[in-house]
């Protein structure tokens, strides 16, 4: 605190992004210094804002408010962690130029300490102009000015009280008030202020109603706007920071209050520390190969320029969205978020903001590699006949007896919901839990899971890092492309994201792994088969046509590719097996041109009656690598699934009267 003065509360420091090949591919930097505002350019009203919503006893205490600490303090210890702030205007500034984001009871006790040093040496008027000038605003932005200029394209003396109202709403929550990505929540939060203010007699009625019905309207100015790779590592940089710093990452809640609770404290922490990323001096260093994220970039362009058709705000109405993941690293070294094209605006990344419905592409990872676990074999016979009340298959013909090898290669639907029987949706939805995929809830309790019917669905880059965990002998590797970050000193603060954690059995995910390859070998992916690698492989396509599917992986690389629209709608000649697997086959290709032919490990095959199911020889399944039937899986190297009970599965029957006589018709 010492080295203190008007100028710290300007400063900034440049973070830096670099490719596999260590070459830089973007600066990160904010633009406050452009920005800056003295107190007497900040409007009256707008100050009276921020001390209305954010400490309404601004000018009456000496940095904290010790009342607010003592509540947040006993609500903390009832949950056994830090989910309560109570931060004055001065503690925030305080945190937000001094420390870092960490989520301690340290960095709060110093936290208090400087906020009390700050209130001897400013006053009250300049404390609130280094808040106003410094608080983060989203996408980049640091203070009102900056905020006002991107979101509106006019300075802020040019506001009225609605606009100033909406952009005094957003640094609360700077994600979840996000006027690109939330616009309807950041006008949610507009009136909320307004109600405040209108409730502290600080505007008249006339104006709070007028400000009430003023209709807000996005008009940033023309900005170089970050990529489908930079708005990636953004987002994977800050979750790497903010897991350093011992923030848990969480996918379950034990009721609503509980999510929206984890919720609060989630927004305002990435909030905190993705702005670190503007000012703090980093260098980020990831996996991406810009040669192949160029490659996948332009072959999605391509294979998707036969629609020109925009919406009303320009863009494409047909999308595509891939990511590709180095089995080696478990790193992603490329992403595409959609396609090419010239607009203002926040970039959307389809690839890890989007979450669509999976259809068939989901049964390996869900499914198959479950069902496997709980000790079948992939020449088990199973009956693909028509049900009542359940699913259809794509053509609706069905193929009686079968194999599980022949169901995923074939994609039938029949036999995937059987199996969810057997297993159950709420144990099958473990997987996904243990992957972190983080749109899962309790209403996914329901059989339609077993051909893709979600109430959200996933993203691709949570698809690719499920197959890449089938790859990897069921061992799961958090997706990031950040493989380490320095601090401005040149520090290591976080390194290469580990080895991971088992969620499949090694011989389940080799089993999967050969039944998708006989998929693409003999079944409806025959298409996708490639000259230079082998390869394993499922497609997807929802009802209607609306989304499209390619997932699959040779030894070296995990590449899954969507197809659809932003808002879901009927495509004519779309599926998994059309527009997304030119893309993949395409790109999967061209990545392998020079690479030794790799195969994927086998597993000694039993010698099943196609009839019955029966194994001919009981010794063989002695040594089988994988299992048979009911019991416990014969894991030789210590295997086990992360955090997933798999015991007591059984064939249990499941009572699906309740759910009608829909037909359910995710296509394969």
């Amino acid at each position: 605190m010492s080295n203190v003065s008007l100028d710290s509360f300007r400063q900034t420091e440049t973070s830096i992004i670099y490719d596999i090949n260590g070459k830089e591919i973007s600066a990160l930097s904010g633009i406050k210094e452009l920005y800056y505002l003295e107190s007497d350019e900040i409007p009256d009203v707008l100050k009276k804002m921020f001390v209305q919503i954010e400490d309404k006893d601004f000018y009456n205490h000496s940095g904290i408010d010790m009342s607010a600490i003592i509540r947040a303090a006993l609500a903390n210890v009832t949950h056994a962690s830090i989910r309560q702030g109570a931060s004055t205007i001065t503690q925030q500034l305080a945190k937000n130029m001094f420390l870092d984001q960490s989520i301690t009871w340290n960095r709060k006790i110093t936290e208090m300490f400087i906020a009390m040093e700050l209130e001897k040496r400013f006053s009250k008027d300049q404390i609130l102009e280094f808040y106003i000038n410094n608080i983060y605003f989203a996408n980049g932005y640091y203070g009102i000015e900056a905020a006002s200029e991107g979101y509106f394209g006019k300075p802020v003396s040019e506001l009225n009280v609605s606009q100033l109202a909406f952009l005094a709403g957003i640094p609360r929550r700077p994600n979840a008030y996000d006027p690109f990505t939330n616009y309807d929540a950041a006008v949610e939060r507009r009136n909320s202020v307004l109600k405040q203010l209108y409730a502290a007699g600080l505007i008249t009625s006339l104006e709070y109603y007028e400000a009430i019905e003023y209709d807000i309207v996005i008009n940033s100015k023309k900005t170089d706007r970050y990529n489908y790779v930079e708005t990636y590592v953004f987002y994977c940089a800050t979750r790497a920071l903010m897991e350093q710093d011992g923030f848990v990452f969480r996918t379950e809640f034990t009721d609503k209050d509980d999510e929206d609770a984890y919720k609060e404290m989630y927004d305002s922490t990435y909030a905190e520390y993705q702005k670190s990323l503007f000012t703090g001096g980093y260098r980020i260093y990831t996996a991406i190969d810009m040669e192949k994220q160029e490659l996948l970039q332009n072959i999605l362009n391509q294979e998707l320029k036969f629609s020109e058709d925009t919406g009303d705000n320009g863009i494409y109405d047909l999308q595509g969205a891939a990511v590709c993941i180095d089995n080696e690293t478990g790193l992603v070294t490329a992403i595409v978020g959609g396609r090419t094209q010239e607009y203002d605006g926040y970039m959307f990344n389809r690839a890890y903001q989007a979450y669509r419905q999976p259809g068939s592409a989901i049964k390996p990872v869900l499914v198959y590699a479950p069902y496997l676990i709980a000790g079948h074999m992939p020449d088990e016979i199973i009956d693909d006949s028509y049900m009542p009340g359940g699913p259809k298959n794509v053509d609706d013909t069905y193929r009686g007896l079968i194999t599980l090898t022949e169901a995923l290669g074939y994609s039938t639907n029949v036999p995937a919901w059987k199996i969810m029987e057997s297993l159950t949706p709420e144990t099958a939805i473990q997987y996904l839990h243990a992957m972190n995929y983080a749109k899962i809830n309790d209403d996914e309790h329901n059989m339609a899971i077993s051909v893709g019917g979600f109430t959200y669905g996933v993203s691709p880059v949570e698809l690719a890092a499920g197959y890449a965990t089938l790859e990897n002998n069921g061992t799961y590797r958090k997706p990031t492309c950040v493989s380490r970050i320095t601090n401005s000193k040149g520090e290591n603060i976080v390194n290469n994201p580990g080895e991971g954690y088992s969620v499949y059995t090694k011989d389940a995910s080799i089993m999967v792994t050969k039944m998708m390859e006989w998929g693409v070998n003999h079944g409806i992916l025959q298409k996708a088969k490639l000259e230079n690698a082998i390869v394993a492989a499922k497609s997807g396509t929802t009802n209607d046509y609306k989304d499209g599917w390619l997932a699959g992986y040779s030894k070296y690389y995990t590449t899954v590719v969507w197809v659809g629209c932003d808002q879901p709608k009927s495509v004519l000649g779309l599926g998994g097996g059309t527009f997304p697997l030119n893309i993949w086959k395409k790109y999967m290709e061209i990545i392998h041109e020079g690479l030794p032919l790799e195969e994927f490990p086998d597993y000694q095959d039993n010698a099943v009656d196609n009839n019955s199911g029966d194994i001919h020889d009981e010794k063989e399944t002695e040594t089988h690598p994988g299992w048979h039937g009911g019991g416990t899986p014969n894991i030789s190297d210590g295997d086990t699934p992360h955090g997933v009970d798999v015991s007591g599965r059984g064939d249990k029957d499941v009572d699906v009267s309740g759910m009608g006589d829909k037909d359910y018709d995710y296509r394969g």
